[in-house]
């Protein structure tokens, strides 16, 4: 199965470890979509396929949490997968996002190994 997937990163760096982890994780994808902050993830969730997200928590413009926010609010949180990356995720932030209904979180640094690892979490609570 062929996804599209969003990286949703502040550093362009971290947006090709993660294209270059989904490759080495041997994740099919039909394209990965790339934005620096929440609002362009966002704009690209409204006019674009998108089956998958990993987002940062921190970033510019619109952090990670205010974009699960607003995902929450539309009603898309529920039908979108979101796993959040990050080196600076606190406890009382991470329950908050797992209220909301983000699905995984991946702590920076990680492997490709982790990458599959939750990626196959989260598709498995997809299609259950």
């Amino acid at each position: 199965m062929s996804l599209n997937i969003l990286v949703v990163d502040d550093s362009a760096t971290v947006r090709t470890v993660i294209r270059k982890s989904l490759r080495l994780a041997g994740i099919e994808t039909a394209t990965v979509l790339e934005a620096a902050d929440g609002r362009q993830a966002l704009a690209t969730i409204a006019t674009r396929q998108v089956d998958l997200v990993f987002c940062d928590i921190t970033m510019p413009v619109m952090d990670g949490v205010a974009m699960v926010e607003h995902l929450k609010q539309d009603g898309r949180l529920p039908d979108l997968p979101v796993v959040m990356i990050s080196s600076s995720g606190t406890e009382p932030t991470i329950d908050w996002l797992r209220e909301l209904g983000v699905r995984a979180f991946l702590m920076k640094p990680f492997r490709p190994e982790d990458i599959r690892l939750v990626f196959d979490q989260v598709l498995k609570k997809v299609e259950e």
